[in-house]
């Protein structure tokens, strides 16, 4: 499986696209910022037909009885757009990273070294579901000077086609002829498994949905992968806290957007401070209709109320994107850090209290790509950053972690100067 194995047409469409990411990687700011700034004006102009495009999407998942945290992740709405636009226009008034330079130095042989940033290269992004990352992939890829090659699920295949061909029409307009960017509309999973293995033509995955997606691509592809792992992300409560704050953090977190990988699934409250706070937690949330997953102990302080049952081992390594919490007393901050380096995926934790000493601990003991003192795990996002937006919220090690913004979409060259040199 390889480059031949994809259908003609495709094969043509890539090696275009190909060549067009290695001139894109010439384009100047100005027409890069240019191309946003049209593109937000457009969106804005054709939001209504966006959305209705958007609605045949919510409809048909709505009859297959999609879950409400999926219909969620898919649906656009007037102000959802509004942020789309906001996040192009934001993005254009980023500082170009291509070509910065990142260090210089001279020889003593006279040679001069200057090592800048440089675009990745073709980019094939993977999704499920969220439509309005189709804009914010494309932006990031766009200004970074990458090519993007994007392949959503088939259940927002209209809002896709319809921002693939605006995002087409604006090129064009603004004279891009050669065009770094290709929506992919078949959804055919063998083409995918095959564009996986088109190393000498992609440089780089990226893949951004659920656990299946990602293992999917992890097993498959032949080409470098920034992953975009799950989100288990931890809130501990810590003895010493402000109980009123707590309380707002875990709701914010867990109950504004459950459906996205920045929201909790679990909170961890230690021994001295439980009796008080999950019951004023409870009905913080009660409006939620909040399902709780609980250790023995914090079902004894939670006894009689509804939608409260056992947590069984499974559930503490469950990423649920729904209104489900999973809620355990501990005795100590060593044994939240321990819970969560057993059941985290280093996506975002946060320590809730007053004591400097023990917040310090927990940021610099807890191994995630964000972790948080008195503030909700929800801000981590590329456009909550500063970065205009991001690619995916990376839970590995090398190249990138954390949100997949500008700068992250480049890696570094060298350029030698001489004048006349060789080596002995």
């Amino acid at each position: 499986m390889s480059f031949e194995a994809l259908p003609l047409d495709l094969q043509n469409q890539l090696a275009a696209l190909k060549k067009a990411t290695r001139l894109h990687g010439t384009s100047s700011d100005k027409a890069k910022n240019e191309v946003l700034k049209k593109l937000a004006l457009e969106l804005n102009l054709h939001s209504s037909e966006l959305l209705k495009n958007n609605k045949l999407d919510i409809e048909a998942s709505f009859s297959s009885g999609a879950p409400s945290a999926f219909l969620d992740r898919l649906t656009l709405t007037p102000d959802r757009i509004n942020n789309m636009a906001l996040s192009l226009e934001t993005v254009a008034g980023l500082s170009d990273p291509v070509n910065e330079l990142i260090e210089k130095k001279i020889l003593e042989n006279g040679l001069i070294l200057q090592k800048i940033r440089a675009p990745l290269g073709l980019i094939l992004m993977i999704f499920e579901s969220r439509p309005n990352v189709i804009l914010e992939a494309f932006s990031l890829a766009f200004k970074s000077g990458n090519g993007i090659l994007l392949r959503g699920g088939s259940e927002s295949k209209n809002t896709a086609s319809f921002l693939y061909r605006l995002i087409d029409e604006v090129l064009e307009q603004m004279g891009f002829k050669q065009k770094p960017f290709l929506g992919l509309q078949n959804y055919d999973r063998k083409i995918v498994e095959n564009l996986l293995h088109c190393k000498g033509q992609i440089d780089v995955v990226v893949p951004r949905g659920g656990e299946a997606l990602i293992d999917f691509v992890q097993k498959t592809s032949l080409i470098p992968i920034i992953k975009n792992d799950r989100g288990l992300c931890h809130a501990y409560v810590d003895a010493d806290c402000d109980l009123e704050m707590a309380i707002n953090i875990v709701k914010n977190g867990k109950t504004q957007r459950p459906g996205v990988c920045n929201s909790l699934e679990t909170v961890l409250v230690h021994r001295n401070v439980a009796q008080d706070f999950l019951p004023k937690l409870y009905l913080a949330t009660e409006e939620s209709q909040l399902q709780w997953k609980v250790d023995a102990d914090s079902k004894k302080i939670l006894l009689g109320k509804v939608r409260v049952e056992l947590a069984e081992r499974i559930n503490w390594d469950t990423e649920y994107l729904d209104q489900i919490l999973n809620c355990k007393i501990v005795e100590s901050l060593d044994e939240a850090i321990d819970h969560i380096a057993r059941h985290g995926s280093q996506h975002s934790e946060v320590i809730i209290t007053r004591n400097e000493a023990s917040a310090k601990k927990f940021m610099a003991e807890v191994d995630a790509a964000a972790v948080y003192w008195n503030a909700s795990t929800r801000f981590t996002d590329g456009f909550e950053f500063g970065l205009g937006g991001e690619l995916g919220i990376s839970t590995q090690k090398l190249h990138v972690r954390g949100p997949v913004g500008l700068k992250e979409l480049t890696s570094s060259r060298w350029l030698i100067f001489g004048q006349g040199q060789i080596r002995k």
